[in-house]
């Protein structure tokens, strides 16, 4: 058996959500974004993208929506997308496939979500989110203490210049596409394990 032959796989899951707000002023999810990440050379690979509702929600309640306020995604789209329990299979089978784990560049709010729509995770890596705060040392703009959590722009520009012409769009593969170059930035480092 060849050296090759006994490697380990090395891939795991970034997660991207867009909603039309926070979790705890009922906000609900209207994308999925995953990719693939393979920690033993940065190959990435959109694994799931797409549109989702859920049954109660209204197209009042898109069309006011943040996220259609903030992205591309328009209200109509969202509202003639497959309901969330239409695609969950296919969804919690990527997760459960990966048994190395996954992430999402903040952990609270994505997995809170999805935990709170009935996904559930075999293993929670650590959010690059947070691992980024000391490194990217992104003051608080109000003057409090200590570092903000770097939101993805700001640690992109961090760790690979603003040069590179990447804006953060807001939408979930590709957001989480570019989470994965973060992410595997920081396993680079010896920050994420």
């Amino acid at each position: 058996m060849k050296n090759e032959d006994l490697k380990i796989d090395k891939k795991i899951l970034i997660i991207d959500l867009e909603t039309t707000g926070f979790i705890q002023k009922g906000g609900k999810i209207v994308e999925i974004g995953i990719v693939s990440l393979d920690l033993e050379n940065g190959e990435k690979e959109i694994l799931f993208d797409s549109l989702c509702r859920h049954e109660e929600m209204t197209l009042k309640e898109i069309e006011t929506s943040w996220i259609c306020k903030n992205s591309d995604m328009n209200a109509e789209e969202v509202w003639n997308a497959p309901f969330i329990e239409d695609i969950r299979e296919e969804v919690q089978g990527i997760i459960s496939s990966f048994t190395n784990g996954a992430t999402a560049y903040n952990n609270a709010f994505d997995f809170g979500f999805m935990e709170k729509n009935g996904f559930s995770f075999p293993r929670k890596l650590k959010c690059p989110m947070i691992l980024s705060t000391d490194i990217c040392q992104v003051p608080h703009k109000n003057g409090r203490r200590g570092n903000k959590w770097p939101s993805v722009q700001e640690a992109w520009n961090f760790f690979f210049g603003t040069d590179t012409g990447y804006v953060e769009t807001h939408r979930g593969a590709d957001d989480a596409f570019h989470e994965a170059d973060i992410v595997y930035e920081l396993y680079l480092r010896g920050i994420f394990k």
